[in-house]
């Protein structure tokens, strides 16, 4: 087979171009069935077309052996997520405090990038930490903004939350990094 280099590995190029073609047909299908079945069209809005860019990213990313497109991905997948809520719902105002979502999304990226690289529990549990930070920051934000209803009662307590892990992250990184020095 012409995408076999010898040996019977894999040309990444030409499989990733392969990949690519595969999903440009499957999403311009989609698209016309949007348009040939009004019915669908709601499940075929725009946003789609941006979450089905950032599956693409991270599909192509797989197949090129790069898992650090896993970061785009999950950045422009999740962007496409907030849109498809925006237009389902008309509640443009919620960009206001959706924005916090970002960093937890590129922390999802992060830790399933290093879950693939086959890296330590250490680089996941950062992604993760961006995960975590960003859900405070959008609870913070989001009723800041009177969105949360009664949660928004408790976002100072919140900030209180956030600033104590950073302490204990900060207090307990540098005990770690002095035992190791001494060993």
């Amino acid at each position: 087979m012409e995408w076999m280099k010898e040996g019977g590995t894999v040309d990444k190029r030409r499989m990733t171009d392969l990949i690519g073609g595969v999903l440009l047909l499957l999403i311009g299908g989609l698209l016309l069935a949007g348009l040939w079945v009004p019915e669908l069209q709601f499940v075929f809005d725009w946003p789609v077309t941006i979450i089905g860019v950032g599956v693409g990213l991270f599909l192509i990313g797989m197949v090129a052996s790069v898992p650090g497109m896993a970061v785009p991905a999950f950045i422009v997948g999740g962007i496409g997520g907030i849109l498809y809520y925006q237009n389902l719902t008309g509640d443009w105002d919620s960009w206001a405090y959706v924005w916090t979502l970002i960093p937890g999304f590129v922390g999802l990226g992060a830790a399933v990038s290093e879950l693939i690289e086959g890296q330590g529990w250490d680089a996941i549990r950062d992604g993760l930490n961006m995960v975590l930070i960003s859900i405070i920051l959008f609870l913070v934000f989001g009723s800041a903004f009177g969105a949360l209803g009664m949660v928004g009662q408790y976002w100072p307590a919140l900030l209180i939350a956030l600033g104590l892990i950073v302490l204990a992250r900060a207090v307990l990184g540098r005990g770690e990094k002095e035992a190791t020095k001494e060993e």
